[in-house]
């Protein structure tokens, strides 16, 4: 059964699901629909990209650790992206990430999810103009879904966003709905901030 998470809510993966080895991370949004004039320039479609930043200890020691839509899988095959969408456009999840915890290496304690408005500012877009985005864990052996984290808030004027992060403590693994806007312009002013 679905855990339905709430900003800050930790819930523990692998405690009650003996043998969770891979996950799924799935990630979710749509435009709002905008209204406009007769004579408006049709709006640009928003292309969010999601990412995953391996972390050491909380921070973020190499590049070859930033798993996205131009680095599709970490060194180890630990990690994987599996490509890019370009809209955000059907039902469903837009993007995903996929994790093995079992091959993981030991020095990585964290994985961040990352999620960035692809050319914000040259766009004049942010993510007040997303709604329905959400974060969820399936476990990839029977495509059950662990939990879900849906953002209910308004982020207007918010260029990227940290949804959540999958985290080991006392050898277990566990994820953090965090949901924190950022006005960083890209995911180059984004990862600074675990460095």
């Amino acid at each position: 059964m679905s855990i339905s998470l709430q900003k800050g809510q930790k819930v523990s993966l692998t405690k009650d699901n003996a043998g969770l080895s891979r996950v799924v991370i799935g990630l979710g949004w749509d435009e709002v629909q905008q209204k406009r004039g007769f004579f408006a320039p049709k709006p640009q479609s928003i292309d969010c990209d999601a990412s995953a930043l391996m972390l050491q200890s909380g921070r973020l020691v190499n590049q070859g650790d930033i798993v996205y839509f131009g680095n599709l899988r970490h060194q180890t095959g630990s990690v994987q992206h599996m490509g890019d969408n370009l809209t955000g456009a059907g039902d469903g999840d837009d993007e995903q990430i996929v994790v093995d915890l079992s091959s993981v290496p030991a020095q990585y304690d964290r994985i961040v999810i990352v999620v960035n408005i692809y050319q914000a500012l040259q766009r004049n877009q942010h993510f007040g103009m997303i709604q329905n985005a959400f974060c969820r864990l399936v476990d990839a052996r029977n495509n059950t879904e662990l939990c879900k984290y849906n953002l209910t808030e308004s982020y207007p004027g918010m260029t990227a966003m940290i949804f959540g992060e999958v985290y080991r403590h006392n050898g277990e693994w566990k994820f953090n709905a965090i949901g924190q806007g950022t006005n960083d312009p890209g995911l180059g002013e984004l990862i600074k901030r675990y460095v």
